[in-house]
């Protein structure tokens, strides 16, 4: 899939930032000026240059942290909301290098090899290149860093910090509520009267969260210990999904994650349907001191407004639309540092620290299929599917709902829900195809057509199977390879149609489905021939779609027709009936496209018929907010008289 490399991630979320208006990336320069004197700290920088310099970077940081929200969001959430559920932008597949999660030092940048050039010379030999060594990197130990290296060294947020983010988790937060925390420490920074039925720390430090009275109780986990695109692996952290929690909390903690999707979609499977995820973080350079060697690339070379897209990217990563509501929160204290750039040391020095929060709510997923919706439905199921990137799910839906609709039986429909979860199995095949042309229409369309077939089931015969069709392991002689040989005038489009008719035919256990696929390569050449004969103006490709179809609709399956009864059949075919057969098979197609297409013609008009809806209603608040002496507070849950404008704020 794509692959992109670190440098060009921080360009890529910059880049999608100032696509949204906000979040762009620094203005600030890291080149150095030098002057004569050699004193060039700022008290001695000619005020001529240093004045307008701070004015100018004051003015750029004030239209960065422009709000991105509607005023109708702000009424309904805590203070300090940045940016809106509408805003966020994402490409379509998971855009990090593995480096961008892994330490600095625990990353090595091959060398060139160097060419000895006085060995060389020396010896009257052509120079060979030596090739340098490679040096050794110390990795990490999680768990002894934190268990023990750091078991008792404390996070230390300012007061002023700790007090917005007790305001914020007041807003979301009830008695009562059941609440895991991840990354778990010393303290939870929890509202002093919440009142919470059960609160579950994980961490690494027994001691620390030994002395956090907030927590009822702990659970050592190493939150970086996953299996790669599913979940935390730990048995006991997933074993309280039993009891799912109204709440997930992991503060000061996604600076640390090396496999931040994987956190996420954990917590996703942890939370009730409506729970909420709340993810706090502080100024990049609020600890490093402490804990910089455990922080990942990520965190070290991106600024504050960069870390809160890139907190927003995991909730979308680890489960699409699984979750609802995402938004972003700068609740930084009155008076704190605004700069992350190369002087932010000296610049924010003596001032409470930035806090941030990204947040968002587990979505509901449909337990059965809504028929009048079905797209939507299919969709939840396949949020937390792995494997799968997002582009893939979404060319998968409709595809999806036209098999569903397509089918004939409860039975077979039944089938197709059900199958959904082998689509991850069959995308372990179809990634590897990106480098080919092969389209990832093309791969979604197969995906469905053996997810729609009763007969498939994803085991390991029909997947080593569809892998020997694709040609990603070497063909059996006795089947793919004169399959692959005896139709390679076929178009990609047809091909895929004929893997569809033929990899569910595996690994049935059963002698006669076994006998029919024998029947079936064997009958390739006779068939062709026959119509070839009968038709001889045909092009190849055709031949061999209408001799597939035919073999794949008589032969194929156990129990239609015998070899003699469709040597017989195909004998008695008129040319007439052939080309017929051919229109039929070629219309049907174009059909299918263009009720696709058709579909999603409906489906984006739809998506603007919301959107412009939203926006009246907009304008509709907005008018009536501007008219009204009355308003329903949140926070006090009461009815209060708005404030009247001043006569300058009313000319605005």
């Amino acid at each position: 899939m794509v692959n992109y490399s670190s440098v060009a991630i921080a360009a890529l979320v910059a880049l999608a930032a100032s696509g949204a208006n906000a979040f762009a990336p620094s203005t600030t320069t890291t080149s150095s000026t030098t002057f004569r004197n050699t004193d060039t700290s700022l008290n001695v920088m000619p005020p001529m240059i240093i004045g307008p310099m701070i004015r100018k970077m004051k003015e750029e940081k004030a239209k960065q942290k422009m709000p991105m929200a509607t005023a109708d969001e702000a009424l309904k959430e805590a203070p300090g909301l940045r940016v809106g559920e509408a805003v966020w932008k994402w490409p379509p597949v998971w855009p990090y290098d593995p480096q961008f999660f892994m330490r600095k030092e625990e990353i090595v940048v091959p060398k060139a090899p160097q060419l000895d050039s006085l060995a060389g010379m020396m010896s009257g030999m052509p120079q060979q290149p030596v090739k340098p060594e490679e040096p050794e990197v110390e990795v990490l130990d999680q768990v002894k860093y934190w268990s023990e290296d750091n078991a008792d060294v404390k996070t230390e947020i300012d007061e002023a910090a700790i007090e917005k983010l007790k305001s914020h988790y007041s807003f979301y937060l009830r008695d009562g509520m059941s609440i895991l925390e991840l990354g778990a420490a010393e303290n939870s920074y929890l509202p002093d009267d919440l009142k919470p039925s059960r609160h579950i720390g994980v961490g690494l430090s027994t001691k620390l969260m030994g002395e956090n009275p907030s927590l009822t109780e702990t659970m050592v986990v190493d939150l970086n210990d996953v299996v790669e695109e599913q979940y935390v692996n730990s048995e006991e952290l997933r074993g309280l999904a039993s009891e799912p929690f109204d709440a997930v909390i992991m503060a000061n903690t996604i600076d640390f994650l090396t496999s931040p999707r994987e956190v996420f979609r954990t917590s996703w499977e942890l939370l009730k349907p409506g729970g909420v995820m709340i993810v706090p973080f502080v100024s990049k350079d609020a600890y490093t001191a402490k804990f910089g060697r455990a922080q990942t690339k990520m965190w070290s070379d991106m600024n504050n407004d960069q870390h809160m897209w890139v907190c927003g990217s995991f909730f979308q990563f680890s489960a699409g639309d699984g979750w609802e509501g995402l938004k972003g929160f700068d609740i930084s204290p009155e008076g704190a540092g605004d700069d992350d750039g190369p002087l932010a040391s000296l610049m924010n020095r003596n001032k409470p620290m930035n806090m941030y929060v990204c947040q968002a709510t587990k979505g509901y997923m449909d337990e059965s299929i809504d028929e009048k919706n079905p797209e939507k439905s299919f969709s939840s199921k396949m949020w937390m599917l792995p494997t799968m990137e997002d582009r893939d799910k979404k060319l998968v839906a409709p595809r999806l709902v036209r098999a569903y609709e397509a089918a004939k039986t409860p039975e077979e429909k039944t089938a197709i829900v059900e199958h959904v979860s082998t689509l991850p199995r069959v995308y372990e095949g179809l990634i590897k195809m990106d480098q080919f042309a092969f389209t990832f229409s093309m791969q979604a369309q197969l995906a469905v057509d053996l997810v729609a077939d009763p007969d498939f089931v994803g085991n390991d015969e029909q997947i080593r199977s569809l892998k020997q069709g694709l040609g990603l392991l070497k063909p059996t002689p006795e089947f793919w390879l004169p399959v692959g040989q005896k139709t390679a005038a076929m178009n990609p489009d047809e091909k895929v149609n004929l893997l569809a008719h033929i990899v569910p035919r595996f690994g049935s256990g059963d002698p006669e489905q076994e006998k029919a696929l024998e029947n079936f390569v064997t009958g390739l050449s006779p068939t062709f021939d026959v119509i070839k004969s009968k038709c001889p103006d045909l092009k190849d490709a055709d031949v061999q779609l209408v001799g597939t179809e035919l073999l794949a609709a008589e032969i194929l399956k156990p129990g239609r027709s015998t070899k003699a009864e469709f040597a017989e059949w195909l004998g008695a075919m008129t040319v007439d009936d052939i080309e017929s057969m051919l229109s039929k098979r070629k219309s049907f197609k174009e059909k299918a496209d263009a009720e696709l297409e058709d579909m999603r013609t409906k489906r984006a008009a739809r998506k603007a018929e919301i959107e412009a809806t939203r926006k009246a209603m907009e304008k509709q608040i907005e008018k009536a907010r501007a008219e009204r002496t009355m308003a329903f507070n949140p926070r006090s849950g009461k009815m209060e008289l708005i404030p009247e404008k001043k006569d300058d704020e009313k000319k605005k």
